[in-house]
């Protein structure tokens, strides 16, 4: 029944020796699947910087170990990167997806790609003592205080997938449709599914720093109030 969740694939690649550096690295001494899968979630959520600026149709976009030797990526690869520790670590896991609204994005972002439903959010599925359990590391720390969101956090035993609330309360990240669990990264639907809603054009490549961006946006926002 796991056994599918267990084997490395083209972009889960779980044996490639840098994911299983990154996993034995952080794991450190932890011995119990959910010790293991917290301390992956926290290194993944943190010390992988979120970037969506990427090369679409390019592999390293999508693929778990370029995470790890680039040190950033979007919410595809960082969920790919989770379970392909966990796979690495014998814990079967598996790459979920879901249309969302309000996702974490710069305006800039949101003029360039002309909506705010961003589809093919991805997120880690991993069978831990006994039951399917979620977890999203897309957005790290720092990100998530320039939004002023609350950070997800990982216990192992609660599902952990989206942003639902600001700090403040209000409500935020909203799953509009669910996409499912596969094997692997599929690649050529999400392709076909950004050239649908983005347009040709979004594989032209579009570049930008979105921390920069916020951080420029945020200080406009508080000239304005001055003003």
């Amino acid at each position: 029944m796991f056994e599918k969740y267990l084997k490395p694939t083209l972009f889960i690649d779980s044996d490639h020796q840098a994911v299983i550096d990154f996993a034995s690295l952080h794991i450190g001494n932890n011995k119990t699947d959910i010790d293991v899968a917290c301390s992956l979630y926290y290194a993944i959520r943190d010390g992988i910087r979120y970037n969506p600026y990427m090369d679409a149709e390019s592999i390293t976009a999508y693929r778990a170990s370029d995470a790890v030797e680039k040190k950033e990526g979007w919410c595809v690869p960082k969920a790919a990167l989770m379970v392909a520790c966990l796979r690495a670590n014998g814990i079967p896991a598996r790459p979920g997806y879901a249309d969302v609204r309000n996702h974490l994005a710069s305006q800039r972002l949101l003029d360039l790609l002309g909506t705010d439903l961003f589809p093919w959010h991805s997120y880690c599925e991993a069978y831990i003592n006994g039951k399917w359990v979620k977890s999203t590391p897309s957005f790290n720390l720092l990100l998530c205080e320039k939004f002023q969101l609350k950070p997800l956090e990982f216990d192992g035993f609660t599902d952990s997938i989206f942003h639902e609330y600001d700090q403040v309360g209000n409500k935020h990240m909203q799953y509009v449709h669910e996409r499912g669990f596969f094997d692997d990264v599929p690649m050529d639907e999400i392709i076909e599914t950004f050239r649908e809603q983005y347009g040709p054009g979004f594989f032209d490549g579009i570049k930008g720093d979105l921390f920069e961006e916020i951080d420029s946006e945020t200080q406009a926002n508080l000239d304005k109030g001055i003003k």
